[in-house]
């Protein structure tokens, strides 16, 4: 993308004013967002975004300074821009540009802009056909699709350079079902680091019919109880309780910042022996995965929990130095125009050796929750409320009556510390994180898992 004497000038230009490191990140973004609803094509927008972003650091200083133009003296400028916003004694040179390899890949096999925008509406209207002939109680249906296509580089004053090509594609169903006085929703939103072949395993009259048929279980539903019971997340629906009420707390800059409930506590048990969790950004076609960071650290998997014990933070190159911890190549940025964070990847809480079938019989009473929806936590306690799209009561060791109106309670550490149960089944989510002002792909993933006991908040 850029010529090594530009990149080198720029970062000269980054480190006169005294900084001690200096980085250049270049992004080209292609990508098309399509939405159907109700039958009409909402949008249908194309973009193709170019730009470059120069990072400086000192100690705990940063300056950051953009630009949507990449000639030499558009970057050079950027660059003075940055090197005005950190002061110090004393010059550091650049190293010579060595390309690094990453340790991982995810080439996609379909490139997704080679389907033009009458293939995309096909593609939808699948997906809505599906949804509205699953039943007559189906009122509304959304379907939105969503692709990108990126050339990413990014240049170090250490030296490291680097490329990368991510593609992702995604495909997201909504639906609303009506009957009598009771409305309910139903979501799908498959994706990956992928391009087409996501169709292949995930058919969009799949994802519409999934999410129709969600919708259409809820309208049978009663208002849900309220205490204390036993309750089993299905597999994925319950990885983002993991993502929210642990994931947040154990980044590095809020558990720098001393508003993390999990600051201080590596080396402690904190969830029962069966429990593992890990961040891990090398997973084949993840939603979350990449080969470099948007620092340029290598993909890994890190072991946030092992076997209960808390062992690792996420972290990216100014938070690790922060703690005197190594990075964990979690460094990730919305774009050109934002300076990375500590960010989550694919957050997985690894599966063990119960039936699944078998977990569910063990519960005489509890809630068996297929879905999970938003909520909020506190990282700095822990604490969080999280609603439920999709749950039912386990009544005898089996699956009853369908509830709604349901939350879960409770805070993450005492919830790690009830995790009882694991199956050896295990699937994945996708979302959108939002941290910061920034959003950034993330999935999350878990087996079938008992909790033994956790508030359930419901008016029934």
């Amino acid at each position: 993308m850029l010529d090594d004497s530009d990149v080198r000038a720029a970062l000269v230009a980054a480190l006169s004013g005294g900084g001690e490191f200096a980085e250049l990140y270049a992004e080209d973004r292609r990508g098309r967002n399509l939405t159907l609803d109700d039958g009409k094509v909402e949008d249908l927008v194309s973009g193709h975004d170019v730009g470059a972003g120069v990072r400086v650091l000192r100690g705990r200083q940063t300056a950051y300074a953009y630009t949507n133009v990449l000639t030499r003296a558009a970057l050079i400028e950027a660059a003075k821009v940055a090197a005005a916003g950190v002061r110090g004694e004393g010059r550091v040179t650049t190293t010579d540009l060595r390309t690094a390899t990453p340790p991982v890949t995810h080439p996609a096999q379909i490139d997704p802009l080679d389907a033009d925008g009458p293939a995309l509406v096909a593609l939808v209207r699948e997906a809505e056909d599906a949804a509205r002939s699953f039943d007559a109680s189906v009122r509304q249906v959304t379907v939105s699709y969503a692709d990108s296509v990126r050339q990413v580089y990014l240049a170090n004053s250490e030296g490291h350079r680097s490329t990368q090509s991510p593609v992702r594609t995604r495909l997201v169903a909504q639906v609303v079902a009506a009957r009598d006085d009771v409305i309910q929703t139903g979501f799908e939103g498959p994706g990956g680091s992928v391009g087409h072949e996501l169709f292949t395993t995930h058919p969009p009259a799949g994802v519409g019919r999934g999410a129709a048929e969600q919708a259409v279980a809820m309208l049978d539903s009663i208002p849900a109880p309220a205490g204390e019971f036993a309750v089993v997340l299905g597999p994925g629906g319950g990885g983002v309780l993991f993502h929210e009420a642990c994931g947040h707390g154990m980044e590095a800059d809020i558990v720098g910042k001393d508003a993390s409930v999990y600051r201080g506590r590596r080396g402690e048990r904190l969830g029962t022996p069966i429990f593992t969790g890990v961040d891990d950004a090398t997973t084949p076609g993840g939603w979350g995965s990449f080969g470099f960071d948007d620092e340029g650290a290598p993909a890994q998997r890190t072991v946030l929990f092992d076997q209960g014990v808390c062992t690792d933070y996420m972290s990216d190159r100014l938070r690790a130095q922060q703690l005197g911890l190594p990075s964990t190549g979690n460094g990730r940025r919305q774009s050109y125009a934002h300076v990375p964070i500590p960010r989550m990847t694919n957050s997985y809480i690894l599966p063990g050796e119960d039936d699944p079938a078998e977990i569910v019989r063990s519960v005489q009473r509890g809630v068996y929750c297929r879905q999970l929806g938003g909520g909020q936590v506190d990282p700095a306690s822990g604490d969080f409320v999280f609603g439920i799209t999709e749950a039912y009561l386990i009544e005898g060791g089996e699956l009853t009556q369908a509830i709604r109106g349901a939350n879960l309670v409770g805070d993450g550490p005492t919830v790690l510390g009830r995790i009882d149960a694991l199956g050896n089944d295990f699937d994945t989510r996708q979302g959108i994180c939002g941290k910061d002002g920034q959003g950034v792909p993330v999935a999350f993933g878990t087996p079938t898992l008992r909790i033994s006991r956790i508030t359930v908040g419901g008016t029934g």
